[in-house]
């Protein structure tokens, strides 16, 4: 799979970025025909609800309201959105903890489309093994099946060795085994399966394990969060795609010291927050990134 001078320009540019991937195939532009299966989705990911630090970010309480009203507002409404992970900042505090997701709740409740699926972060999880968030957002691992694929949520972060654990990948091996090796078939995680840089924690134990499930389907598209940066990763034929944070970004995999949040730059406000909408075209498993940054207003 190549990616020309130009796409990858797009890819790190300031502004919006289209991809489009399928079996093979890479492109700048979706197809002008519309088939009947095609389909839109949002992602928005590590909102980290909850978080205090002005001089990473003093609109705290304000960008993942912008990123809903904005979402709200795009002129065609996505099928469903997901949230792949750290919808809350970590806290020791049980009772905080649950405030958190109860306040980050509600504001998602203003989202117009209702259709919206939800994944844990570490944040979320990984001091309690997912038990509120199960209170307020539902399972941590599950599948559904849209418009002709079939969607897959792995939890990687609820056991805190940064595991998928052994439970989860004989129940993940028996829902693949129900599928053909030509299906479909978008996973849904919080960590990179992959070692990105586990020295940062940007890997899941276990990941190739997973993988190595995986790896006999034909049309497997991954999407995650976790990293607060755009990231696209092959794995044999399988891509990865780590979407933007909403509440601060974090410095590329190894280029600084040490992993910190990159200080908010008033000349750019909210450069490096966004979320990602992705058109689904089912019948060529092919799936089309377009990048929004935060805007202020």
């Amino acid at each position: 799979m190549k990616i020309d001078r130009r796409d990858f320009l797009k890819l790190i540019g300031v502004g919006s970025a289209v991809l489009v991937l399928g079996p093979g195939s890479l492109a700048g532009a979706a197809s002008k025909d519309a088939g009947k299966d095609d389909f839109l989705f949002v992602q928005l990911s590590d909102t980290h609800w909850g978080f205090s630090g002005p001089a990473v970010n003093p609109d705290a309480t304000g960008t993942l309201k912008k990123a809903i009203a904005a979402v709200n507002s795009m002129k065609t409404q996505p099928d469903f959105i997901v949230f792949t992970g750290d919808l809350t900042h970590t806290t020791d505090d049980p009772k905080e903890r649950r405030k958190r997701m109860a306040e980050a709740r509600s504001i998602i409740g203003e989202l117009q489309v209702k259709n919206i699926k939800f994944m844990p972060g570490e944040h979320d999880a990984g001091l309690d093994n997912g038990e509120a968030f199960q209170e307020f957002f539902g399972i941590t691992h599950y599948t559904f099946d849209h418009k002709g694929v079939h969607f897959i949520v792995i939890d990687n972060v609820s056991d805190p060795t940064s595991s998928i654990t052994d439970p989860q990948l004989q129940w993940l091996s028996a829902e693949l085994k129900k599928l053909d090796k030509d299906s479909r078939i978008v996973v849904f995680t919080h960590r990179p399966l992959f070692d990105l840089y586990p020295q940062w924690d940007w890997w899941t134990r276990d990941g190739a394990r997973a993988l190595d499930l995986l790896m006999p389907y034909k049309n497997v598209t991954v999407f995650y969060g976790h990293i607060h940066q755009e990231n696209h990763h092959m794995t044999g034929h399988i891509p990865h795609h780590a979407a933007k944070g909403l509440m601060f970004p974090l410095p590329a995999p190894g280029s600084v010291p040490k992993r910190v949040p990159i200080p908010w730059d008033a000349a750019e406000s909210y450069k490096g927050l966004g979320y990602r909408s992705v058109e689904a075209k089912a019948e060529t498993a092919e799936y089309m990134i377009t990048e929004y940054p935060v805007k202020k207003g």
